[in-house]
């Protein structure tokens, strides 16, 4: 008996071992649906952190606008009630105005200059509004997620602004798309992005625009009929933390979680990448219509109107769009 006794103990010993003393949960929320890229990102993240932290962090992951829509999970996050989370860079404007200028139109060249402009470490553009961010708000970016290009999907053919001249357009409910609508030619409709496909399919809005990712994960070809590759946007997105819960992990915590989450970023922009031709074939034998500038598309109309309209709307982004330019 004193033998069987001895041996429970040993493998409670061994099995105490082997959980962390002190493990800390963070709840990580997103609107991302299943199939997306940021979902994918998001689950991944979660377990390469807990596995790099040997189990000390553990992240628990609410996507599909589980905890609300973009307000109420920004404010869970400043709050601190919901730990981390990411969306589009403008999603933080509320606390930083010209954080916004991330996500702008046209001022990326590609993919990949879009991570390094977004680069915590290294941007001084993102750097500068990190500062602001942590003083007036008390959230951090901590990292970035690369979505691919943003183009336009409608009910009808658009190959210019004047196609979209006066039709109510799905806006993200923040100024910046508010913005890049009306450049569109079109009248913004903030709609969230959980009531997108009903608000395409009654004919609220006529149109959107996402990535790829996007609109094959929520299905709208259903709902939609054609897809303008106007690549108007290289979208992505913010990572971010309650500042207060950052800087209670310990610095090697951290070091361990950037290190995730940069690796996560880069594997992002490879995911893109790949994916986007088959995409396109996927929405075609969907029966969606790709419309390009072969086919008469006019990328440059729609670059010369959505800046006219961003630089007379924003006039304070020059400063920064200046630096982002400048990142190799």
């Amino acid at each position: 008996m004193f033998i069987k006794t001895g041996r429970l103990l040993a493998v409670a010993a061994i099995t105490l071992t082997a959980i962390p003393a002190f493990a800390q949960d963070l709840r990580y929320a997103h609107v991302g649906a299943e199939g997306d890229i940021q979902t994918r990102y998001a689950a991944e993240a979660a377990e390469e952190i807990a596995a790099a932290t040997d189990g000390a962090l553990t992240v628990q992951v609410f996507p599909a606008s589980q905890l609300g829509g973009v307000s109420e999970m920004v404010g869970g996050v400043q709050m601190g009630s919901i730990q981390m989370g990411h969306h589009d860079f403008a999603s933080l404007a509320q606390m930083v105005p010209d954080v916004s200028v991330f996500n702008a139109p046209f001022i990326y060249r590609d993919g990949a200059h879009a991570l390094a402009a977004t680069d915590p470490a290294t941007s001084p553009a993102l750097q500068q509004i990190n500062e602001q961010l942590v003083e007036q708000g008390g959230v951090r970016i901590i990292g970035r997620i690369y979505r691919g290009a943003r183009h336009i999907s409608s009910n009808f053919e658009v190959k210019s602004p004047d196609d979209l001249a006066g039709k109510p357009f799905r806006a993200v409910p923040l100024d910046l798309w508010v913005s890049m609508v009306t450049g569109f030619g079109a009248t913004p409709t903030p709609v969230e992005v959980a009531e997108l496909p009903t608000a395409l399919m009654t004919g609220l809005v006529v149109g959107q625009e996402n990535p790829l990712t996007m609109i094959t994960s929520n299905s709208l070809h259903e709902v939609q009929s054609h897809v303008a590759m106007t690549g108007h946007m290289q979208s992505v997105l913010a990572v971010f933390i309650n500042e207060s819960v950052w800087q209670g992990l310990s610095e090697e915590n951290r070091a361990q979680i950037t290190e995730v989450l940069d690796a996560k970023a880069e594997e992002s922009l490879v995911w893109a990448q790949e994916s986007e031709a088959e995409l396109v074939a996927e929405l075609t034998e969907k029966g969606m219509t790709v419309v390009t500038e072969e086919d008469g598309l006019d990328i440059d109309a729609f670059r010369e109107r959505v800046l006219a309209q961003i630089n007379g709307d924003f006039p304070s982004y020059q400063p920064y769009i200046e630096q982002i330019m400048a990142i190799e």
